[in-house]
């Protein structure tokens, strides 16, 4: 443990591989991703550990060479966990522990730890805990450390498989009990949306950390917990917004990430009931992250598998105070002029383009570019909401600048 400014954090080092999926640059990338999200649950990443292997040791996922490397990390440098970059099986959990003799995380585990930190309202509290529980139950006998599990011969039937079987029960019925619990608060949510009426109801979603709640308070003038770490945001919130005359429901949801464990997809699939009844999307980007593309493509995979994908969606691009292009030499033969380089002009001239008037830049901190955002967002709700109330005479965008700016 080590301490900073009054927090305390964990010595923790990354292990990830490289395979024909995944090279270097993107093996780099999601270990990026896995020390921001090893900083939001309170480590401090040392060292970074990568092997280049066709699959996974079937064992201790790393090769016997690089494990004996980062044992002897461990031991000299007094590292309190070491965090792999891919789902471990109970059995590489249980091996790779006898070899370390520290914490062994995965990606997994860590994102449940950071969503059971996160959680405030019952029912997210209630949803992680179905997804921990769901993820320990295969992983119940390597946690054992008062009795050992069943080995065979004279004199080793008996307790500990019995005490593992018990445990095994309980969790089950555990299990069953946080289903049937999930369930009922489904059907209080179910109505609480029914009874809001025919508003326009309008959903925040995107890559996780990406400004979202930021923007939902700038717009709703609420205050809706952000903060510069992955998974600010766990409870769904609904605001009412009004622009110019025309009031619509804003929510803002968890926030999407790569290899998101299918227990949370699975116990947090009711969370995104809000996306499912929206009727118009805002899909937010991090304009200023380097590989926003793919954030794009992780986003909208998600959204096609809770088949949202055919939803109207504004692309709103944030962050654009943060945008800077890697400097491109003209004179240096060997390296290509990559979209990396690309200013925000030039990006406006590529895919965006095709994409029309659905894409905006904005940036939610320095405000700028809103009023346009306020417009755009006008002017959506607004073709919505006459469907519905055809009788009420509301004013085209352009008509809007008499009331001053919209929401104030």
């Amino acid at each position: 443990m080590i301490e900073k400014k009054n927090h305390v954090f964990e010595k923790s080092v990354l292990v990830g591989i490289i395979n024909k999926s995944q090279n270097l640059e993107k093996v780099n990338e999601y270990l990026d991703e896995l020390e921001f999200l090893t900083y939001t649950s309170g480590g401090e990443v040392f060292k970074r550990f990568v092997q280049r292997m066709d699959v996974p040791n079937p064992k201790t996922f790393i090769g016997s060479g690089k494990m004996e490397e980062v044992v002897a990390y461990v031991k000299s440098n007094e590292i309190s966990s070491v965090i792999f970059d891919d789902e471990l099986t109970p059995a590489q959990q249980k091996n790779i522990e006898k070899a370390l003799k520290c914490k062994i995380l995965d990606r997994t585990g860590l994102i449940l730890d950071i969503f059971a930190q996160r959680a405030q309202t019952s029912y997210a509290r209630t949803q992680v805990e179905l997804a921990q529980y769901e993820y320990l139950l295969p992983r119940l006998a390597g946690l054992w450390t008062h009795l050992e599990r069943q080995r065979g011969g004279i004199g080793m039937r008996g307790p500990g498989e019995t005490e593992i079987e018990t445990d095994r029960r309980i969790v089950r019925d555990r299990i069953a009990l946080l289903k049937k619990k999930l369930l009922k608060i489904d059907k209080q949510m179910e109505t609480q949306r029914s009874n809001r009426g025919a508003l326009v109801r309008v959903a925040l979603v995107g890559y996780t950390n990406v400004g979202k709640s930021t923007l939902m308070n700038v717009i709703s003038k609420s205050e809706v917990f952000a903060e510069n770490k992955l998974f600010a945001t766990l409870d769904t919130t609904v605001r009412k917004v009004v622009l110019g005359n025309l009031p619509f429901l804003l929510s803002d949801t968890v926030g999407f990430i790569r290899k998101l464990p299918t227990q949370l997809v699975e116990s947090f699939k009711s969370t995104l009931d809000e996306v499912r009844e929206a009727d118009l999307l805002l899909h937010i980007v991090d304009i200023s992250h380097a590989n926003f593309e793919d954030h794009i493509a992780s986003v909208e995979k998600i959204l096609e598998e809770i088949k949202c994908s055919d939803k109207p969606t504004i692309i709103v691009f944030n962050k654009i105070d943060q945008y800077t292009a890697e400097p491109y030499d003209e004179e240096d033969l060997t390296t290509a002029y990559e979209p990396k380089h690309f200013s925000l002009e030039e990006w406006k001239k590529t895919w965006f383009n095709q994409v029309g008037d659905r894409v905006l830049f904005i940036s939610a901190i320095e405000k700028e570019n809103l009023e346009e955002f306020r417009k755009r967002v006008y002017s959506e709700v607004r073709k919505i909401h006459v469907t519905r109330f055809p009788y009420n005479n509301f004013l085209y965008p352009e008509h809007l600048d008499q009331y001053g700016p919209l929401g104030d």
